[in-house]
């Protein structure tokens, strides 16, 4: 599932070519995705002026005029793909369409239909049921070692399952924070609780390294994802754990190999001499 990279990756690619435009045609080609979409769709979103693409945790904002504010969660295999000229025929998954004012034509792809649209006024967002209560957003000036041991509190759980927790920390996800631990040498084993102090401004500063690297690079495209061009991103030739089990650890010259378990339902990897 796309992480904070990914979706902060399309978001950029969306910016320049929708931010400041008028809809000037919409339409949903299926009445649902994961979920069913908004009703009239299509009907609502013409005529408005788009003022600001944004993202909140892995969810994609799109403010419009009339205070209205569409939501976009890509699931599994949902991207967006950016057309500038005269767009090719539909394919089989081209969910939504959007035309704009200039001509640029945006269409949500999504194979396996995981992703979801909502559709709200913007004075339903602090109280909006997927977006209340997330955490700090990990590039942002609130998210620092002490933000991060105060959100941890006396959580018994391991610390990569505690992270993942969208309450903690917005946008972390498996591949990000397994390798966020990497870097900050902290064992995805061990007590959440027990990650305060420098231990905990470590693992703050490698999860605004690694995410940042990655939204640099374009994302990590290890299945679905792809930018707005319709390239890949390059990350996933960077990780220095994830996906690497049995491998040799790259960070030190220990004769062990990279260790992968199942935590909390998802494959884990770490250098058991390096992380502890």
């Amino acid at each position: 599932m796309p992480e904070l990279p990914e979706v902060e990756t399309v978001r950029r690619g969306l910016t320049p070519v929708l931010e400041g435009t008028i809809i000037a045609k919409a339409e949903a080609f299926r009445p649902d995705l994961r979920f069913p979409l908004p009703i009239d769709l299509g009907e609502k979103l013409k005529d408005r002026h788009i003022i600001n693409v944004d993202r909140r945790a892995k969810y994609l904002l799109i403010r419009l005029s009339g205070g209205l504010i569409l939501l976009s969660h890509l699931g599994m295999s949902g991207r967006f793909r950016v057309y500038k000229d005269a767009p090719p025929p539909l394919e089989k998954h081209d969910h939504v369409e959007l035309v704009t004012d200039t001509g640029v034509t945006v269409r949500y792809n999504d194979p396996r239909r995981f992703g979801f649209m909502d559709l709200f006024h913007e004075d339903e967002a602090p109280t909006h049921k997927l977006l209340a209560d997330i955490g700090p957003e990990p590039l942002s000036n609130a998210f620092d070692g002490q933000a991060l041991a105060n959100a941890l509190g006396d959580r018994r759980s391991a610390i990569k399952v505690a992270i993942l927790d969208q309450h903690v920390v917005a946008g972390v996800g498996n591949i990000y924070a397994s390798e966020a631990l990497y870097r900050a040498g902290i064992s995805p084993r061990r007590m959440a609780k027990t990650v305060k102090g420098v231990r905990a401004e470590r693992l703050a500063m490698a999860i605004r390294d690694v995410l940042s690297e990655a939204i640099e690079a374009g994302g990590s495209s290890l299945r679905d994802h792809r930018q707005t061009s319709g390239e890949l991103g390059y990350f996933q030739h960077r990780f220095a754990v994830y996906g690497r089990g049995g491998e040799k650890c790259p960070g030190c010259d220990c004769e062990k190999t990279v260790q992968q378990f199942v935590q909390g339902g998802r494959s884990t990897f770490y250098c058991a001499k390096r992380q502890r």
